[in-house]
């Protein structure tokens, strides 16, 4: 997800960054001063969220707006003012919010709850990192299975990005061994009914889908660096310095680390 927060005054945009990034932890806050500088970035890498304080010496916050909606008609504006009266062009811009200064972590949980195009706080949000060690967040926090290996089999999932897995491709993979014996298919029950189990708890059902002896994840439920990467997305192609699910070693020879 890619996040701005623009305004022109170092004290002010210091605030709205550190309570941005209180409601959104595990997200990367780009800040800018200019609105030069903001633009660029913006159409070097998208914009989902922008938050604009909207009186600027340069270009004031209403026009950057309008432009940032050019390259992303359904990007997410917040417009940030210390004056009580907004324009009638800020609202016809249809903007998600408009927060009065002081910045407080309150009113930007406020604004992110009613974002026009999905609220980013809503349940069942799912982010997968890949790159380094494995690891699955719900809602900001690591998600605990009730059994170790089940983290396993959702990182064997996610490397195989929606395709449909059965069990005896799943055995000879994370057990590394073609001992499909009844041991092994009754455990790896226990694991799949652990997966299931947990991502219905959390709310997020449709992240697992099953057909007649396979199993796999829904893509779209998962925000994930390896996916990003994948498609191109220009925030993260630098993030992949070599090392993929790395406590797995299995992950050694996926097809993704065999095409780097």
């Amino acid at each position: 997800m890619n996040i701005i927060a623009v305004d022109d005054e170092k004290l002010s945009l210091e605030a709205l960054v550190a309570a941005v990034k209180e409601n959104l932890p595990n997200e990367t806050i780009n800040s800018f001063r200019s609105t030069t500088d903001a633009e660029v970035f913006v159409s070097r890498h998208g914009c989902d969220i922008a938050f604009l304080d909207i009186e600027m010496r340069d270009v004031d916050g209403i026009t950057l707006a309008k432009r940032i909606q050019e390259i992303n008609p359904k990007v997410n504006i917040v417009f940030v003012t210390g004056y009580g009266d907004f324009t009638g062009e800020a609202f016809s811009l249809y903007a998600s919010a408009y927060i009065m200064k002081p910045v407080t972590t309150e009113k930007i949980k406020k604004a992110l709850e009613t974002l026009r195009y999905g609220s980013v706080l809503e349940e069942g949000r799912l982010k997968a990192v890949t790159f380094g060690n494995f690891e699955v967040y719900y809602n900001g926090e690591p998600i605990k299975f009730g059994y170790k290996k089940t983290k396993e089999l959702l990182a064997y999932l996610i490397d195989r990005r929606g395709a449909m897995c059965t069990n005896n491709e799943i055995i000879a993979v994370i057990w590394e061994d073609d001992d499909f014996g009844t041991d092994r298919q009754d455990y790896l029950k226990k694991l799949k009914q652990d997966l299931t189990k947990t991502m219905n708890e959390l709310g997020a059902e449709d992240a697992v889908v099953k057909q007649r002896g396979q199993i796999g994840i829904n893509p779209k439920r998962f925000e994930c660096d390896y996916f990003k990467y994948l498609e191109g997305d220009s925030t993260i192609l630098n993030s992949y310095q070599g090392e993929y699910m790395s406590q797995y070693s299995w992950a050694e020879y996926s097809i993704f680390k065999r095409n780097k």
